[in-house]
């Protein structure tokens, strides 16, 4: 018991170690976040022809979704009114956005074992922000291959879709990307501030990132409305492609929602972004380490 509170005390104080002013706490997680992910790219390079071959695989692996849509797609003209190119602009769009907060956030899904097995304590006596270090530990460089895959795919959309483009559509394309990327990083966060008190919670998480991709790679019209309403306004997934991208593709929002709502996307990631931080930060202080 002694030693669970000693290491209760040590995160307090690993913490308090970092700058007290916001801005300065957030310098210092980004740069540790940056030193460590450094490290683990010279690691990677090390081995080149592995990092080509694990890249290429974890490409190929993305890659089968779109080819079980293109399957699809040859038996039917339409899925759910929309388009092969309309799909793959979802599909596109969906897999950049999952793409970058996987290579960016991917590793916090980790956390479970590292509550487990105890090592989560090495990272509490650094004067390091404990989610930085969980963040860029293993930074993997081989998930380019997925955000390369999706990139592919929407460059395939944008070629094959005739698009009224407009300076406001394409300002929504990137921020839209940009956004679904935070918005996914603040479920990865939140998932493992769970896991602080699940501790085997790993599949749950994924269930809400990785189904969550999955999800919004198909049109909204698949789906039963209490779903849309569900990722909409609990889980605000929707905000990631479907209301951006239905705005650029000029069409009609499900659940007879508003069209302005495509341009909230930037403002519901600041606040996921938000409450994920402050749930991260109570699940920290709850640490209590393995016991002995």
């Amino acid at each position: 018991m002694a030693e669970a509170t000693g290491t209760s005390g040590t995160a307090e104080g690993a913490e308090a170690a970092v700058p007290v002013r916001p801005a300065g706490r957030l310098w210092s997680g980004v740069r540790a976040y940056g030193l460590i992910a450094a490290m683990w790219i010279r690691s990677t390079m090390a081995y080149r022809a592995s990092f080509v071959m694990t890249a290429f695989g974890n490409f190929a692996a993305t890659g089968l979704d779109f080819v079980g849509i293109l399957l699809m797609f040859s038996h039917v003209d339409a899925l759910g009114g929309y388009t092969l190119p309309e799909v793959a602009f979802l599909y596109g769009t969906a897999g950049t956005a999952f793409g970058l907060c996987d290579l960016v956030m991917g590793s916090v899904g980790r956390l479970g074992r590292r509550v487990r097995d105890g090592t989560l304590d090495t990272l509490l006596v650094r004067p390091v922000p404990v989610l930085a270090q969980i963040a860029a530990d293993r930074f993997a460089l081989r998930r380019l291959g997925r955000i390369t895959q999706g990139l592919l795919v929407l460059g395939y959309a944008l070629v094959a879709l005739d698009i009224a483009w407009t300076p406001l559509k394409v300002l929504v394309l990137p921020v839209m990307v940009l956004s679904g990327a935070a918005i996914f990083s603040a479920v990865f966060v939140a998932g493992a501030a769970f896991q602080f008190w699940a501790q085997d919670a790993a599949e749950v998480q994924n269930s809400f990132t990785y189904g969550g991709t999955t999800l919004l790679q198909y049109p909204p019209t698949v789906f039963a409305k209490d779903l849309v309403r569900g990722v909409t306004f609990v889980l605000p997934l929707a905000f990631v492609n479907w209301l951006p991208a239905l705005y650029v593709l000029d069409r009609p929002y499900p659940l007879d929602l508003p069209s302005w709502l495509a341009f909230l996307s930037p403002p519901v990631a600041v606040v996921c972004c938000a409450l994920a931080g402050a749930a991260w930060r109570v699940g920290l202080r709850s640490y209590r380490s393995t016991g002995s």
